[in-house]
């Protein structure tokens, strides 16, 4: 698969941090810099530098170790209290600008000081990323006042599938080749994340949907018939790689059936091709503005799905699929005069928004994309270098 990405040529880092925010023709517009992105980055360049022998280059190696001592020194907001809080958003200099009551910029620092510590050798970036993981786990699963939620009356707790999920790739990450005490510690919580992921499969097993309640339940109102056809294919391979260490053969056919195939019929726009970034389960008119925009990241998440689910299966339709989405996200999203791919398309496939990088685009959902696909595709032909 050619790589559209230009970004390892040209790094846009300093001591303090990577850059994001970058035009369409590389150059920086912002110099705000997002925690999630920071922890992305460094994820990305150690994993490439860990497990692909092109990119196992010094410039990439210390671009992430710049990466992630920016993380450690200014991504934990200061607190008289012992929760560990990540900001969202950063001054150039490393001040907080803004925290999130959410835990994907904590996530994300565990990624990063995980797989940093795995090409550094450095067993405290270990122990921090654990250490975080613990907090986590206890936001979600215990209290999560300690996120800065204030209960409201009127506010029903829901399972959000993007937190179990979010949850399951740490508990993947952390425990990847590392000894069987850590495997252990993780079990139970990688299979309840598991099971509130199967708890969006909805209306009869026909559906995915974005919000449910605590118990598995369909939620009323536009937040309940909410779906992310993105986001459930993502879900499907994630579930897909836990099969691989568990070898849950039902679970395969619940991720291939319910989570990828069916969003290839129902997300897929069947007038102009990609797919829709929201859907209402029922067909009312989404209330998020962007709901018919075609996004960058979703048809990543695809051509992984399906890709991986293809690998298992052999199934031509899953190789037939993957191919349209391969052509036409080549086609739409990739800049071939200033390299990098465009985010955001309308729903007629032109390019909206024609920065490369911003607060929730950086060096991640492609190069995963294309590097996981790679990877798939190089089993496929038998070739192990």
């Amino acid at each position: 698969m050619p790589s559209q990405v230009n970004s390892l040529k040209n790094l846009q880092y300093s001591i303090l941090g990577f850059f994001t925010c970058i035009d369409k023709k590389g150059q920086v517009y912002d110099d705000l810099k997002y925690v999630w992105l920071q922890g992305r980055q460094v994820w990305m360049y150690c994993r490439l530098y860990r497990t692909m022998e092109r990119f196992h280059k010094q410039e990439i190696l210390q671009a992430a170790k710049a990466g992630g001592e920016f993380l450690r020194q200014f991504a934990r907001v200061p607190s008289d209290s012992p929760t560990w809080k990540c900001a969202f958003c950063l001054t150039k200099d490393g001040k907080p600008v803004k925290i999130q009551r959410s835990i994907f910029s904590e996530c994300f620092y565990i990624m990063a000081m995980d797989e940093l510590s795995r090409v550094t050798g450095d067993k405290d970036m270990q122990a921090e990323a654990e250490q975080m993981m613990d907090h986590i786990i206890h936001w979600v699963r215990v209290d999560p006042s300690e996120l800065g939620r204030t209960k409201l009356p009127g506010d029903e707790p829901m399972n959000s599938m993007a937190v179990p999920m979010m949850l399951l790739s740490l508990v993947q990450q952390l425990t990847e080749e590392r000894d069987q005490d850590l495997v252990e510690k993780y079990r139970e919580t990688g299979h309840w994340c598991v099971q509130k992921i199967l708890q969006h499969i909805q209306r009869g097993g026909m559906a995915i949907l974005e919000n449910v309640s605590l118990e598995g339940a369909e939620l009323n109102g536009c937040q309940g018939r909410l779906q992310n056809p993105g986001h459930a294919l993502e879900a499907g391979w994630f579930l897909l790689q836990f099969c691989g260490t568990h070898g849950d053969e039902s679970l395969q056919l619940a991720a291939i059936s319910k989570f990828i195939e069916p969003q290839f019929q129902r997300g897929w726009d069947k007038e102009h091709g990609g797919f829709f970034y929201f859907l209402d389960v029922d067909g009312h008119c989404p209330t998020q503005l962007e709901w018919s925009m075609k996004l960058w990241w979703p048809h990543c998440e695809a051509l992984i799905a399906l890709l991986m689910a293809y690998n298992n299966t052999k199934k031509p339709t899953l190789l037939d699929r993957f191919t349209e989405v391969y052509e036409y996200t080549f086609s739409h999203f990739s800049d071939p005069e200033n390299g990098e791919w465009f985010g955001y398309l309308t729903q007629e496939g032109k390019v909206a928004l024609d920065f490369k990088g911003g607060p929730f685009k950086g060096f991640f959902h492609v190069p995963r994309c294309l590097y996981m696909c790679e990877r798939i595709l190089d089993g496929l032909l038998g070739d192990k270098n």
